[in-house]
């Protein structure tokens, strides 16, 4: 990591050190490195990870709230891992934390069910923020790629959807469900919803998760393309 500044800032939130977050890269001195500048910054770091087979593993025994996480593992590649754990635990939210800002890398992460994609490059106090961010739900992304992940929501939201038979009805939301919702496909993070719509982030949380519980979705890629689709980000 660059710019290893103010790790130790006595200012910073207390409540960090309730967020359980595991490291997994598979260069023992950059991982170490990562997770003592979480430890200084105040998170439970839990466990450490060097390749994708044990990334499995250990995250499924201590279960983090967030995982950093490096694509370039040996055994089993980063998207896969992030697939298979956000798949048993839609809770768990992955932040990527790599070298590479391929455009079909973040894409890849993003439809994988990661939250949000930070370069190496970033400094600590930036990495810091982004797992705090991330634990909330927040998508964070280095800068530029943002746009490219938002862009990628909307070509998906064009594409037909498989054809099913007996579709069931859409369940309903309710009215602040769907603001939310919609403040959501706009690219909004939650603490932004949360001041624009005077409620807590929490609430928002609560709104997203009930969202999407009643659409049978499973993390936020589908529920802003669910948005999308229905044009509520124009609305």
């Amino acid at each position: 990591m660059s710019e290893r500044t103010d790790v130790n800032d006595p200012n910073r939130p207390n409540e960090l050190h309730e967020i359980r977050v595991m490291v997994v890269d598979d260069h023992p001195m950059w991982r170490d490195a990562v997770a003592r500048d979480l430890a200084a910054a105040g998170f439970d770091v839990v466990a450490t990870a060097g390749d994708g087979a044990e990334a499995v593993r250990r995250a499924r025994a201590v279960t983090p709230d967030v995982l950093v996480l490096d694509l370039n593992l040996p055994g089993m590649p980063g998207v896969q891992v992030c697939k298979e754990l956000v798949g048993a635990n839609p809770a768990l939210r992955v932040l990527v934390l790599s070298a590479s800002g391929e455009h079909a890398d973040v894409l890849e992460a993003v439809k994988s069910g990661a939250t949000g994609y930070l370069l190496k490059s970033a400094g600590a106090q930036e990495l810091i923020d982004a797992v705090r961010r991330t634990a909330a739900g927040d998508p964070v992304f280095t800068p530029g790629l943002a746009g490219l992940v938002l862009g990628e929501y909307r070509r998906l939201a064009t594409d037909p959807l498989p054809a099913t038979s007996d579709e069931p009805k859409a369940p309903q939301l309710t009215d602040r469900e769907t603001e939310v919702l919609r403040l959501v496909a706009k690219g909004l993070s939650y603490k932004q919803i949360a001041e624009r719509l005077v409620i807590s982030h929490r609430t928002v949380q609560n709104h997203v998760q009930n969202t999407l519980g009643k659409l049978q979705l499973h993390n936020r890629v589908e529920l802003v393309r669910y948005a999308i689709e229905r044009g509520l980000d124009d609305a």
